[in-house]
């Protein structure tokens, strides 16, 4: 009886350390949504991981000469396949997204994709993100096509996600207590300043308005 008893006293605070859900809204400087805006919370609580972490593996296609996906949200340490689907040749180059641009320390990596044969399959090289310097938004480029433009977001975070079309990224299960919000957005050139938030048994709602109006992207 007594044994029961533990085990449903574990099992309630187990509930009650996973009990807040929070939505962030992020919006552009007229008032509409942004999508593909990183998301970061850091709660004060550490101890509690989410219960579906990111993926640790990501792919990043080129095609039509464009980086897809254009942002691409990733813990720290994970892989990176990248895969030239155009049949002419591209380039990788990484530099630090934003002011970080400036920090000339950071050399990044760079890649060299063969384009893709007819009937043949691409030839995936894979980066991993384990060094320093790759924390945060990285700008991805190509030397032999200059307007192409992607971006890789590597979170120190387990709680990370990026805003869908209506601008919202929502979080479920985090651990009740005090929140700090990180946003990220690929033209917010200089970060907005962290949020708090105080999460519990009441759906909580943040809402980030950046400074501009980003670029559309390509179709």
């Amino acid at each position: 009886m007594t044994k029961n008893l533990v085990c449903i006293a574990i099992s309630m605070l187990s509930t009650a350390a996973l009990a807040g859900s929070l939505t962030v809204t992020v919006i552009d400087k007229e008032g509409k949504p942004v999508p593909d805006a990183v998301v970061v919370i850091m709660p004060a609580n550490k101890t509690v991981l989410p219960k579906k972490p990111m993926a640790s593996q990501a792919t990043v296609a080129q095609e039509k000469m464009q980086f897809i996906p254009s942002v691409t949200l990733v813990p720290v340490g994970a892989k990176i396949s990248f895969i030239n689907n155009d049949p002419w040749d591209h380039h990788v180059r990484s530099s630090p997204a934003g002011m970080g641009q400036f920090n000339t320390t950071n050399a990044g990596f760079e890649l060299r994709l063969e384009g893709k044969a007819d009937g043949k399959p691409a030839k995936p090289s894979e980066v991993t993100l384990d060094k320093a310097g790759v924390l945060g938004a990285t700008l991805l480029g190509c030397f032999i096509h200059g307007s192409m433009r992607g971006y890789v977001y590597a979170s120190d975070s387990p709680w990370a996600a990026k805003t869908g079309l209506d601008g919202t990224a929502q979080f479920d299960d985090l651990p009740d207590g005090a929140a700090q919000i990180k946003l990220w957005q690929a033209d917010q050139l200089i970060d907005a300043p962290n949020q708090s938030a105080s999460v519990g048994t009441t759906a909580a709602k943040n809402t980030f308005q950046l400074s501009v109006v980003p670029r559309k992207r390509r179709v």
